[in-house]
């Protein structure tokens, strides 16, 4: 989080520094042309990259595949776009590495891997969670109880169903044997 605040702080202050430099060294209009001239470059490349994922995820769709790959690369081509028509050099150069194919697969192979390391943490929590036994405290930093906490606790434990020494009652009469249904 702390990371987002300081790029909302810094690139924009890097963009007019460098919107100024710019503007000092070939001119304020041409620098505002400079930057029309980029956004219309961009906006006319995102429509002809996303038009092409569009027909790779339709293909796919058709085959019966999942289009993820697709999906996380029109991601990539909505955050390029809209820093494309952000005024500025530094979100064009960022913007146009998102509509590049060879970059654009980078960046979403970059996300695919943070999505799957993070989608493998929170299933591991929650296995732990619900089926962390004894010992586990998922209020607890580290996750685990003390050994005292353990003993102390441990009589929550002899309620549960999935004890081997507990006896099974299934609240009526059973009578063990074979059932046939007779019609």
């Amino acid at each position: 989080m702390r990371f987002l605040f300081l790029l909302f702080i810094i690139v924009p202050i890097i963009e007019i520094t460098l919107l100024i430099q710019v503007g000092q060294a070939i001119g304020a209009w041409y620098t505002v042309g400079l930057v029309l001239l980029s956004a219309f470059i961009g906006v006319n490349m995102l429509r002809y990259q996303s038009v092409s994922t569009l027909a790779r995820a339709q293909q796919r769709a058709n085959q019966g595949e999942i289009p993820g790959r697709e999906m996380v690369e029109g991601i990539v081509l909505a955050v390029g776009g809209a820093l494309l028509v952000t005024p500025g050099f530094v979100t064009d150069v960022i913007g146009f590495c998102c509509l590049i194919p060879y970059t654009r697969q980078a960046f979403a192979n970059a996300m695919i891997s943070r999505f799957t390391v993070v989608a493998m943490n929170s299933r591991q929590a929650s296995f732990e969670s619900t089926f962390g036994g004894p010992g586990f405290d998922p209020s607890s930093p580290e996750g685990f109880e003390s050994k005292e906490q353990s003993q102390q606790e441990g009589a929550h434990y002899a309620d549960s169903p999935f004890r081997k020494d507990k006896p099974q009652s299934h609240g009526g009469d059973v009578i063990d044997g074979e059932y046939q249904r007779k019609e």
